[in-house]
């Protein structure tokens, strides 16, 4: 049976007429190019998705695209020689909804060279409850262990924990054998947080880290997703030859600190980019994903499901801070 000439997409535009986005049908001839065309079941909500979609941040380099950073579905039509139809792929960051048309829509076409076959141990829901959030935090931690971090160094602190990333970052942690605390403003989610691994939760409304470039070590390691303020802080208070991956800027853009952590103690910072994560990187940690980082509470961190029509609303709650765990967006309805 071959394609529909139209399909259902949520695109974003800029033209004489402003910045929007919507649901809209749309010719599958005027989707991205790509050798493997994917009919999409599923996709996920991450920040990116809401300033993408709202214009509050610049995300998109040209236009109009389709909007979602995660895709995940079954191939449709390949032609490319390692992937067939009936293979079921997943896509995370690559340039979706930045350069080229993201996954939300009900057909995708994708570069085979991005594409990765859904890992044994997940299915295509699981894989987006994981999406970039989870890529995410499994890059965190892999870089953390490249750099040496190991459980026995002692407990590793996930800041915004309350979110995708963090979430997932501590349940993730927690199979990894890593005693996980948790940082978070949402103080009615810290018996979620502890249910998810995290051994103890701190208000980050409660948080002093004194004046000095140096205060007094509290953990061997952490996954920040605030910056600004908070990255500043945890620099002073990693304990030495810890390590913190920076993976988001909720907080803000700026950082303010002194070489004296990374000179006196040999913390390290590591910078966490997993758009655009070399393929090999990728496939070995969508392995980990469906093998022995697996999150064991995948069901728990979901919060919600939505269709694309309730996207905008979404959207709107995520960017007003109220937003928890991951909400997915079921395509393939």
């Amino acid at each position: 049976m071959g394609l529909p000439d139209t399909g259902f997409a949520y695109r974003i535009q800029l033209d004489r007429k402003g910045y929007r986005a919507g649901l809209q049908q749309m010719p599958l001839s005027e989707l991205s190019s790509g050798d493997v065309t994917i009919k999409v079941q599923w996709s996920s909500v991450n920040y990116k998705d809401a300033l993408a979609a709202t214009g509050k941040g610049k995300i998109l380099r040209r236009f109009p695209l389709n909007g979602g950073i995660d895709v995940a579905g079954v191939v449709v039509s390949s032609a490319a020689d390692n992937f067939k139809p009936g293979d079921k792929v997943l896509v995370t960051g690559c340039g979706l909804s930045e350069t080229r048309d993201g996954g939300y829509s009900e057909y995708f076409n994708a570069d085979s060279q991005w594409l990765i076959p859904c890992p044994e141990g997940l299915d295509l829901r699981e894989a987006m409850i994981l999406g970039t959030a989870g890529f995410t935090a499994a890059l965190c931690l892999w870089r953390m262990e490249q750099n040496g971090q190991t459980p026995e160094q002692g407990p590793i602190v996930v800041t915004g924990a309350s979110g995708g990333v963090g979430s997932l970052a501590i349940s993730l942690l927690n199979k990894a054998g890593y005693e996980v605390h948790a940082i978070s403003s949402k103080t009615e989610q810290f018996d979620c947080l502890q249910s998810l691994g995290a051994t103890q939760c701190i208000s980050s409304r409660d948080l002093h880290w004194g004046e000095n470039p140096l205060e007094k070590a509290r953990w061997a390691g952490a996954i920040d997703n605030l910056g600004a303020d908070m990255l500043n802080g945890l620099t002073r208070v990693i304990k030495p030859w810890g390590n913190i991956a920076s993976c988001g800027m909720a907080a803000g853009l700026g950082f303010n600190s002194t070489v004296m952590p990374f000179i006196i103690r040999g913390i390290s910072l590591l910078g966490i980019n997993s758009s655009q994560c070399p393929l090999d990187i990728r496939l070995q940690l969508w392995e980990n994903l469906g093998s022995c980082w697996k999150p064991p509470a995948l069901e728990q961190i979901v919060r919600q499901e939505i269709s694309l029509e309730e996207l905008d609303s979404t959207f709107t709650k995520m960017l007003s801070g109220k937003s928890l765990g991951r909400t997915l967006v079921k395509i393939d309805a």
